[in-house]
């Protein structure tokens, strides 16, 4: 009986991770393989003969040493990678984040319940910020289903970085603050703030215990727009996060020093769930094309993001949606899941609220003000000048055409489906391979991120060679299966000239 019970008990979202095993270290010779089978669709013959002489010559030589000393690392952390890669690819970077590191992109529900419409992006935030909090709380209370790889768990670490976390600028090198935990390890932030028109606001998401019902989103996020209507701009502190992170680390210090107050209000930021910014813009993006409201979310009005924070929700003012969110404490993935989750509430929610409209006593939103001089104001004026000399050029349009499942009808996998699409698009309009670089998962280890495939093999090179030749046959067995890689190649090739 008790079997019978411990069975039934839910999975806990983090109840796998003491058990995921180390992440292993490659053998020296299948990595060296796997360096040359990269290297030799853009090398020469001759060039090709003197990689592979260095190669073996590091084999044979430095080489061994190296992965010994790697192997020796292994034995003492369990991720032996963590450390270095998150340092290397995020923490010791120089170069602005959010311009050159941060990801982000468009919300899809203007492809169903909520098109572009002016009036009512107050009204959809509070509903979207309402199902992002009660993501927040089945993470806290570990009732998010563990993610797994067919019955394999994955680490599920990243998901505690989502909420409560930021990254802090350092003069040679930045960290992470990570506030979140889960109830059963004690309380935690529980904060929001509100960014608009350069000035922060924060309240509380949760009152005696319950999270706030969209109707009281409503009330807070609109007592914001209504103190920032009709006024002066606010100092727009946030811009020095799109700095050029030594830059910043200097000018935050410099904030701190000139009043104690205003490192109280960086924790604040810091601390919070996420951030919702309120952007006056209206990009009016469709469901076939996304590219206003991408282009938008990654190189938009930097006063109103806060470019180290984990997660800023963007609520542009004709009703639509997106994100921009620092790297460095977790992937991509982590915010599709989220988004997923959003995107299937509001769905199944119509977009609306159906509860109770009544709205408790709660206190209003306390705006956070910076003291500022003018070294500051200074400060956030060069930030401006550097960011807005961006030239980001963006196209996102939908596909829909067909999706996976017609893939997988033809026996292609829709990945080798897309990353072939990608290299023939390359292909035909440079008439020679092209170097890419797709995300590989390591989640079946412990912290595990990602790691690098190279999908233009030389297996790659000689089917776009073969797709380019009008006299070749390979194809004409699988009529079906080239139709929907012919339709699939003129979007990329459409895209890449863009």
């Amino acid at each position: 009986m008790a079997n019978h019970v411990s069975e039934s008990l839910p999975e806990r979202t983090f109840q796998y991770q003491s058990s995921l095993p180390p992440l292993p270290v490659p053998s020296l010779e299948i990595s060296l393989l796997k360096y040359l089978n990269a290297v030799q669709p853009f090398a020469s013959e001759k060039e090709f003969k003197a990689t592979v002489d260095t190669v073996n010559k590091f084999q044979e030589g430095v080489g061994k040493e190296l992965h010994q000393k790697l192997l020796q690392r292994a034995k003492t952390k369990k991720n032996w990678l963590e450390e270095w890669w998150l340092d290397s690819a995020y923490l010791e970077v120089r170069v602005p984040s959010q311009l050159n590191v941060n990801f982000g992109g468009p919300a899809p529900y203007l492809e169903h319940c909520w098109p572009p419409e002016e009036g009512t992006h107050l009204q959809r935030a509070s509903i979207s910020t309402w199902h992002t909090l009660q993501y927040w709380n089945l993470i806290r209370t570990e009732r998010l289903a563990p993610q797994k790889s067919g019955k394999t768990p994955l680490d599920m670490d990243q998901f505690r970085m989502l909420f409560s976390t930021c990254k802090v600028p350092g003069v040679k090198k930045d960290t992470i603050r990570n506030y979140f935990k889960t109830e059963r390890e004690g309380p935690c932030p529980s904060h929001l703030v509100v960014m608009c028109r350069g000035r922060f606001f924060t309240f509380d998401a949760v009152c005696d215990g319950q999270i706030l019902t969209p109707p009281e989103l409503l009330r807070q996020l609109s007592y914001v727009s209504e103190c920032c209507e009709g006024e002066p701009e606010g100092d727009g502190v946030s811009a020095l996060t799109s700095e050029e992170r030594t830059r910043w680390a200097k000018a935050r210090e410099h904030l701190i020093s000139i009043d104690p107050h205003n490192n109280t209000i960086l924790e604040t930021i810091q601390s919070s769930l996420f951030v919702i910014s309120l952007d006056e813009t209206k990009p009016y993006s469709t469901p076939d094309n996304y590219t206003n409201v991408t282009l938008e979310a990654l190189t938009g009005n930097p006063t109103i993001r806060w470019g180290d924070k984990s997660y800023n929700s963007i609520v542009f003012a004709d009703g639509t949606f997106g994100s921009t969110c620092d790297h460095a404490p977790y992937d991509a993935m982590v915010l599709v899941s989220m988004c997923w989750y959003l995107d299937q509430q509001i769905k199944a929610t119509e977009g609306k609220w159906k509860g109770s409209e009544a709205v408790r006593s709660i206190p209003p939103p306390e705006e956070l003000v910076f003291t500022v001089d003018k070294k500051v104001l200074s400060d956030i004026s060069h930030a401006k000048q550097q960011y807005l000399k961006s030239d980001l050029q963006v196209v996102c349009y939908a596909f829909t055409a067909f999706g996976k499942a017609t893939i997988k009808q033809k026996k292609l996998h829709p990945d080798t489906f897309v990353q072939l699409a990608m290299q023939l698009a390359y292909y035909r309009m440079h008439k020679a391979p092209g170097s890419c670089y797709e995300t590989a998962m390591t989640r079946k280890y412990y912290h595990g991120r990602t790691e690098t495939m190279r999908p233009c093999t030389k297996e790659a090179v000689n089917w776009c060679t073969a797709m380019m030749d009008p006299t070749s046959t390979g194809c004409s067995a699988e009529p079906n299966r080239l139709i929907i890689v012919t339709v699939s190649i003129n979007l990329c090739y459409m895209l890449l000239q863009c």
